[in-house]
């Protein structure tokens, strides 16, 4: 019988594709989302329960019945934003939600926790290649509230011996090549997928934010990883716990950036369609270069980054949008 792996956030983006992966890899993914951001639709790989992290009891019940042998913890709220204007929110949600969810956990006697933390919890550290002994300094409640569930997760493995692994990573890309899940936010936010849209005519235009940037093109500079290449780094993460590799800490990246206009031409070369742009003063806060190493990420666990290229994120995302997408 395959073991069972709770999956929090089952029903958003990056959970949706870690389910399929996981299905894929032999486990039973049970999707555990209380659809505030997610999509009922995008459950399709194993069960589904609606619930929230800040519902005790709910989750009592769901690790309960499915016995898992591990929890995989994505969501949370993620809008940087958000978290600057309304910090205590953040701190409620992610931080309350996640010790509800660790403390189920080991009061459910199950001992292995893969976390999608974040390299915002770097802070602004421009044009350095972040790794995982980069000092942690954030500079908003969402960066702050990973961190400290990062913090909670060191002291519940010293004090219970929950074992865990923790992911960082910045812009995740693309969709399933198969078409079976893909990226939908509402309201969108992500780089790609605003492309695509004005592409379409969703919308008008893509603001870019700042040509004047100490970059060859006068555009900042991020870091790209395909949501599938991420996806199988979590389960590689979970198949180290479950081997008794023990904890640990991995930044997911290519380890080379792109800038906003690279993507906008990459766009081209594989639409064939001009991007309507609308040129914008910079963003407070926004850095000129964020870029994530993995060396130790191919190094132990075998991680391969092998869909993140501009070209095959951008194509699969692309698919991705001529879909219907999801319902409710």
């Amino acid at each position: 019988m395959a073991d069972h792996v709770l999956v929090t956030g089952g029903a958003g983006y990056i959970g949706a594709h870690a389910c399929k992966v996981l299905r894929n890899a032999g486990f039973v993914p049970v999707a555990f989302d209380n659809l505030a951001t997610g999509w009922r639709g995008a459950v399709k790989f194993g069960p589904f329960v609606q619930g929230d992290l800040m519902d005790r009891a709910a989750i009592d019940a769901a690790l309960s019945q499915y016995r898992p042998v591990a929890v995989m913890h994505f969501a949370a709220l993620s809008l940087v934003g958000v978290s600057m204007q309304d910090p205590g929110l953040y701190w409620r949600v992610n931080v309350n939600g996640a010790l509800n969810l660790l403390e189920a956990t080991v009061a459910a006697g199950v001992k292995n926790f893969v976390f999608s933390s974040t390299c915002a919890t770097y802070g602004d550290q421009d044009g350095v290649l972040l790794d995982e002994d980069t000092p942690q300094r954030p500079i908003n409640a969402y960066g702050a509230s990973k961190l400290a569930i990062e913090e909670m997760l060191r002291n519940f493995g010293a004090a219970y011996g929950l074992n865990h692994v923790i992911f960082r990573y910045f812009n995740v890309a693309g969709a399933d090549p198969d078409g079976e899940v893909g990226e939908q936010h509402t309201p969108e936010t992500h780089l790609i997928p605003l492309m695509l849209d004005a592409i379409e005519g969703k919308r008008a235009a893509l603001t870019v934010f700042g040509t004047d940037y100490p970059t060859p093109d006068g555009t900042c500079i991020r870091d790209y990883v395909h949501v599938m290449d991420l996806a199988e780094a979590h389960v590689l993460g979970l198949r180290r716990l479950l081997d008794g590799q023990g904890d640990g800490v991995f930044c997911l990246g290519t380890g080379s950036g792109f800038s906003v206009r690279e993507v906008i031409e990459a766009s081209r070369a594989v639409t064939n369609r001009e991007v309507p742009i609308v040129l914008g003063d910079r963003r407070a806060g926004d850095a000129v270069a964020l870029v994530s190493g993995s060396a130790r990420a191919m190094r132990d666990l075998g991680w391969e980054p092998k869909r993140s290229t501009l070209p095959q994120m951008i194509r699969d995302a692309w698919a991705w949008s001529q879909k219907p997408g999801f319902e409710g």
